[in-house]
């Protein structure tokens, strides 16, 4: 390939939240952009937006849940496009209601898109870029990997799911000594539209659990690793307590939940019970960067590499240790 031929992303979950926000911020970078999402006017308003900046797009409609549209869409964008050198996984869907009221169906599908979604996407990426052996894989994934929280019981398994396959991809790309690089990103909350269009059972309008973010600060940590890879990157101090936390303290941090996460993922609003919502089909309507709580959110955050987090722990358990032995 021509060195001057521009960089090509693909990123699943391309027209709206984070995934839009990452679309941008590529596009500004000087990359070709792959958009795959089910909503075709979605596609379309998200292509445009990225024509105004200057990039060359390529929008496809594909369920991320089938896996032959996922590995054929990842085809045509390499014709299209060129070689595809990073490709992010984004898609995913999510239901609010407490596991008593799940139907199986229900935890079905969040785990096609999310889970599946993920693997699909990655068993694509791999196909294309195993021809060449480079490339970056980047899981958009949450501290809800690590830390599940009551009243979205199919989300958080599905992204435990996610971390533990991406896990032993890592493993079997060392063995290989490949130079395929796959980094987990690890995301507080985020001000989506998700929020509006997931399916709800709580009676009340959900909401992300405070201290939320923009979807930028997802969007330029997520750009960041493309060259410094870690193993993960947690954003967020939130992020950072809830994972560490879960490790040194995890019976602990089941009480604070069942104590305030359920409060904290509803506002005080009544929820329409007949709205629309995008689990099973795409929604026409809300394919946008951000949610409604703009006005709560922050446009930044702490970002720390896995690496960096393991070195912070054995400092302080340093520390605890020289304690102990002065007193």
């Amino acid at each position: 390939m021509d060195e001057r031929t521009p960089p090509v992303v693909v990123i699943c979950g391309a027209t709206a939240g984070v995934g839009r926000a990452t679309a941008h911020r590529f596009a500004v970078a000087g990359y070709r952009v792959g958009l795959l999402a089910r909503g075709e006017q979605g596609l379309a308003a998200t292509q445009e937006e990225l024509k105004q900046l200057g990039a060359m797009s390529v929008g496809i409609s594909v369920d991320v849940a089938d896996a032959e549209a996922v590995l054929e869409a990842a085809q045509r964008m390499e014709r299209e496009l060129g070689p595809v050198g990073v490709w992010v996984n984004c898609a995913m869907v999510t239901v609010f209601s407490p596991i008593r009221q799940l139907g199986a169906e229900e935890v079905q599908r969040v785990t096609a898109v999310t889970y599946l979604g993920t693997v699909h996407g990655t068993l694509a990426a791999l196909d294309l870029m195993g021809r060449r052996n480079r490339g970056v894989i980047i899981q958009v994934g949450s501290a809800l990997a690590y830390r599940a929280i009551p009243l979205q019981a199919a989300y958080c398994g599905a992204k435990f799911a996610v971390r533990g396959f991406t896990d032993s991809l890592r493993c079997e790309l060392l063995h290989e000594h490949s130079d395929i690089r796959v980094c987990m990103v690890q995301l507080p909350a985020i001000n989506t539209p998700q929020f509006d269009w997931a399916r709800n059972k709580l009676g009340k309008r959900p909401q992300p659990v405070p201290p939320i973010h923009d979807p930028d600060v997802a969007a330029r940590a997520i750009f960041s690793v493309v060259k410094r890879t870690p193993r993960e990157l947690w954003l967020g101090t939130a992020s950072l307590k809830a994972i560490v936390g879960t490790c040194l303290m995890p019976g602990l941090l089941d009480r604070l939940l069942a104590r305030n996460a359920y409060t904290g993922q509803m506002t005080n609003e009544d929820d329409d019970n007949q709205r629309a919502d995008n689990l099973f089909e795409s929604q026409q309507s809300l394919h946008h960067t951000r949610g409604r709580f703009a006005g709560r959110s922050r446009d930044s955050a702490l970002a720390l590499s896995s690496t960096q987090v393991s070195a912070l722990l054995f400092a302080v358990a340093g520390l605890l240790a020289v304690v102990l032995l002065l007193f």
